[in-house]
């Protein structure tokens, strides 16, 4: 009952950007809380597409539509030319579920255990393509400070080289795809779905469908407000990319790895927190580049120093707690407060 009620921030938000002209926070606000509610309609239908098509064709729905939301935001906030605004919503998407969704996973899963399992093999796999995704993003900043030396037109180069980058990282991404689901799958198969979908094919595609319209006029409202929202609550545009459009895009991950966590079913809960942020970098990242020059917005893949830590960070930090292949609620305690470290770094970048 209380995510059909949610539901009516859709026709709220739209009301007061169409009939009311309300202010740019209310746009904001109300648009981002629409989009986290669609996200988790948009997730749920997915998994019951899944739960029908088998676990290898279900990969690839979850793949497919598992980063709708962030993407589709990212793309309506590309194409006011907030290429700035974009990294760091995916700065924010890749520590957001690495850190704090996972963090807030093990602190709610180990309150009442001493400690939780997990798969080892499936999240060591995991954890080193986190690691891919530090060097495949440290590689174009490195690039961008050795070009400056030298070259006059150094945002053509950036922009090539990152094109380049994204080709190679979702060739990566596919192969990533064969390796889990066709040639390696016995190792990391989970639980087989059943076959027994509670929703009707016709009712998941149709959740699917419109939730994603419906996304697409919430994002549309979300970055037409951006900018003024930043510059009444007199905070950076990085800040609000960074944590306030990242968990929006990321909230029905965060929702579902602390649902799985409360059942002890910690294997499920890291391949959605890291395969999560895996799918930003590596999927969402680079659809965003080639996508931008469609648009006429180029966008590359250089981040700033500040992301680069974060990111960094993060993956090294989640790689040296996944590796006995246990958790426990103090660890969870770890990751969320090392969120809460990035957050006040961002929060200060401009201040």
């Amino acid at each position: 009952m209380i995510s059909f009620a949610l539901l009516l921030f859709i026709p709220l938000s739209l009301a007061l950007k169409y009939l009311v002209g309300a202010g740019p926070i209310w746009l904001f606000l109300t648009g981002v809380v629409a989009v986290a509610i669609l996200a988790d309609w948009v997730r749920r239908a997915t998994e019951q597409l899944a739960e029908r098509a088998g676990s290898a064709v279900g990969g690839l729905l979850n793949v497919s539509f598992g980063s709708i939301a962030e993407l589709v935001l990212a793309l309506f906030v590309l194409a006011h030319g907030e290429a700035d605004v974009v990294k760091a919503q995916i700065t924010g998407s890749i520590i957001g579920t690495s850190l704090l969704g996972l963090g807030l996973a093990m602190l709610v899963g180990g309150l009442w255990r001493e400690r939780q399992s997990f798969n080892r093999a499936n999240t060591g796999l995991l954890s080193t393509l986190l690691i891919l995704v530090v060097v495949a993003l440290l590689l174009p900043a490195m690039f961008d400070i050795q070009a400056h030396t030298g070259m006059a037109n150094t945002d053509a180069v950036d922009e090539r080289l990152s094109i380049g980058a994204s080709i190679v990282l979702l060739g990566l991404y596919g192969a990533n795809l064969i390796f889990t689901l066709v040639t390696h799958r016995g190792v990391f198969a989970g639980d087989e779905p059943s076959g027994n979908s509670a929703w009707s094919l016709a009712r998941s595609l149709t959740v699917l469908i419109v939730g994603t319209i419906f996304i697409a006029a919430e994002s549309e409202l979300v970055s037409d407000a951006v900018e003024a929202t930043a510059t009444l609550l007199q905070v950076s545009q990085a800040f609000l990319g960074v944590i306030v459009l990242a968990l929006v895009g990321t909230s029905a991950d965060l929702f579902a790895a602390v649902a799985f966590a409360r059942q002890d079913r910690m294997s499920i809960v890291f391949s959605i927190c890291i395969g999560s942020a895996i799918q930003m970098a590596l999927v969402v990242a680079p659809i965003l580049v080639l996508a931008s020059w469609a648009i006429g917005h180029p966008m590359n893949l250089v981040f700033n120093p500040l992301e680069l830590f974060a990111i960094a960070g993060a993956a090294f930090i989640v790689r040296a707690i996944s590796a006995d292949g246990e958790t426990n609620w103090f660890e969870g305690m770890l990751l969320i407060g090392v969120y809460l470290l990035f957050g006040l770094a961002f929060y200060f970048v401009g201040a």
